[in-house]
């Protein structure tokens, strides 16, 4: 419709209500602007319906319930009924003008009352921003090329060797202690030649290197034997927890009762069933599986970065503006968060304030199209997310958090917000499956290195991409 064009619409919402006009004054792209106006005939017959309805109930003193008169009523109720009524009836004329046009809005109306005082017509403007037409290409015609690693024995040996080291025991020897021995020692900590609370144990076993203590404590037993005392002296740090203790000097009365050297777990069955496994091949197999899996996620990922690459570059329609407004507006916010933090990219560090914004303005463009994209594929295909999803997702979750499994279910069985958060995600990862089923994709093998590669390096090699993905990782996804 051309800018300027007009079209009226009556509302009949109840006896004597009539001739709310609704009237397009503006037609621009995507937005649109309507000004509403509410006879004032319209508002009173509102206000006194519902005095009435008040009146039949409302108790004063020195009045029957029911016969407190009307103008009583009004005088009491008038102001909160009639901005009551003002706010149905801005509702109502908004809610025609997209229900009588047809409107399909992409972001919550703006509304702006232009006139209105006691006994007159109320009068606002109604300015909409629709969703664009989207005419989706033949998903069909792309063509994706799909990364696949074989898992490598050596990795598989690795994670062998790490659960052992964490299972691992250790023995009494006779030596001097050096860094990764555990010493059984006896400690009495002092400020100013007094013991403070918390600084004394008997028997504590500190493993030499593990920097679980004060800093420069574990290096003074460096090279101490067994029924040896030290003296140990260190300054507690700045931000120590406890302020009584923070930036002080302290000494520390050391008896090292036992120097103990770690002795790794056997690679065996025993090993397998410590982490409750039946026997060694069952756990090399778990271990298999699960990078199986991480190899698959790194996989699907890439996969589906190239296809959201293919959608952009096959589509090209208006976005909303506000959308394309409140999309950049988050993303900038994070360039000056990472700013000022010392975060910000080299090249960008290098570019205009202004500069940035225009590439970043493409980004969020890019980011709203490929969002509005999937949201319509997901439409018309009639794309749900069902609660066996949400379970599924939520299952996800929860495998994340390993011995807090429990916990992960709680919360999201207790917030509903939380689990509504889980929908959009779910909902882009169905279409995106909808959308790879049409596609042609190929299976190519790579080494585990390749397929793992920083997807910068990927792009300096030639790999399309919009950004890299330090800066990505800031924003939100594409059809968030």
């Amino acid at each position: 419709m051309p800018t300027g064009g007009s079209s009226d619409f009556n509302s009949l919402d109840s006896i004597g209500d009539r001739l709310m006009q609704v009237t397009e004054i503006n037609a621009e792209g995507l937005k649109h602007e309507f000004k509403v106006v509410v006879p004032a005939q319209q508002l009173e017959t509102r206000m006194q319906d519902k005095l009435a309805e008040i009146a039949r109930t409302v108790a004063m003193p020195g009045f029957r319930p029911g016969k407190v008169p009307m103008t009583i009523v009004r005088k009491k109720y008038g102001g909160a009924v009639m901005g009551e009524i003002l706010e149905n009836a801005v509702n109502d004329g908004a809610g025609k003008a997209i229900t009588d046009g047809s409107l399909r809005p992409a972001m919550q109306p703006k509304i702006e009352i232009t006139k209105y005082e006691e006994g007159s017509d109320l009068e606002f403007t109604v300015a909409v921003e629709v969703l664009p037409e989207i005419k989706t290409m033949d998903f069909g015609t792309v063509n994706l090329v799909r990364d696949k690693a074989v898992v490598p024995d050596a990795e598989v040996d690795d994670a062998l060797a790490k659960i052992a080291e964490r299972n691992e025991s250790s023995e009494p020897v006779k030596r001097a202690a050096k860094s990764g021995d555990v010493v059984v020692i006896d400690f009495v900590g002092k400020l100013d030649g007094v013991a403070f609370p918390g600084g004394t144990a008997e028997g504590y076993s500190l493993k030499l290197g593990s920097n679980t203590f004060i800093p420069g404590f574990e290096d003074q037993l460096v090279g101490k034997k067994a029924d040896t005392d030290a003296e140990v002296n260190v300054t507690f740090p700045e931000g120590y927890g406890n302020e009584a203790l923070a930036g002080k000097p302290a000494v520390f009365e050391v008896k090292v009762k036992e120097v103990r050297a770690p002795k790794a777990a056997a690679i065996d069955d025993e090993l397998a069933k410590s982490v409750g496994l039946e026997n060694l091949d069952a756990l090399k197999t778990a271990i298999k599986d699960e990078i199986a899996r991480e190899l698959d996620g790194v996989s699907r990922m890439k996969l589906k970065r190239a296809l959201l690459d293919a959608l952009s570059a096959g589509h090209d329609f208006p976005v909303p503006p506000g959308m394309l407004d409140a999309e950049f507006e988050a993303i900038w916010k994070q360039v000056e968060t990472d700013k000022e933090a010392g975060r910000l990219d080299p090249a960008d560090a290098a570019k205009s304030e202004d500069e940035l914004k225009v590439e970043y303005r493409a980004l969020a463009e890019r980011r709203v199209r490929l969002g509005l994209l999937l949201a319509e594929v997901g439409r018309v295909n009639e794309i749900n997310v069902t609660q066996e999803d949400l379970n599924r997702g939520i299952m996800m979750e929860a495998r994340r958090y390993p011995g807090q499994e429990h916990l992960v279910l709680q919360y999201y069985q207790k917030n509903q917000e939380a689990l509504e958060s889980l929908r959009a995600p779910l909902y882009e990862e169905k279409v995106v499956d909808f959308i790879l089923e049409l596609a042609k994709i190929t299976d190519k093998e790579v080494s585990v290195e390749d397929l793992r590669k920083d997807p910068d390096e990927a792009a300096s090699e030639g790999e399309a991409e919009a950004k890299p993905k330090k800066k990505a990782a800031a924003k939100k996804k594409a059809a968030e």
